[in-house]
């Protein structure tokens, strides 16, 4: 069997350097779309990305040196021991003098309290009694 006779085989076109040429500078127009310019060449917009990369990799790119980079400085650092302030010492807490007992007879309850006892407690455990009478 030939390759004319069946149908399957299908050659790969070729496209000349001129044509490949011609289609990668309409697409490189700016504003231009390169899947138009490929559906107007018949060709697949794949193709033509191709060719496109082939062609901006071997246009010479102006090689502009990057500007120099400041390397690093390191400065000397001198690390001084700052006075330190002498802690005051804990100072011991007034001794509590011992306490007594407050007995109190509110409405037939007797309430003793022991200790040392601030006013701000006696007058809430009065006033919870006399609420309770």
């Amino acid at each position: 069997m030939n390759d004319q006779d069946t149908p399957s085989k299908r050659r790969r076109r070729e496209h000349s350097p001129m044509f490949k040429r011609e289609l990668v500078a309409r697409s490189l127009v700016p504003g231009a779309s390169v899947a138009a310019v490929a559906l107007q060449a018949g060709i697949n917009s794949n193709l033509l990305f191709a060719w496109r990369r082939m062609h901006l990799s071997t246009q010479e790119q102006p090689q502009t040196p990057a500007p120099p980079q400041p390397s690093p400085m390191l400065l000397p650092v001198t690390i001084e021991a700052a006075p330190v302030a002498p802690c005051p010492s804990p100072t011991a807490a007034a001794p509590r003098q011992p306490g007594g007992t407050i007995e109190i007879d509110v409405g037939g309850a007797r309430v003793r309290l022991r200790g040392a006892v601030d006013e701000a407690s006696v007058r809430h455990v009065l006033q919870t009694l006399k609420a309770l009478a």
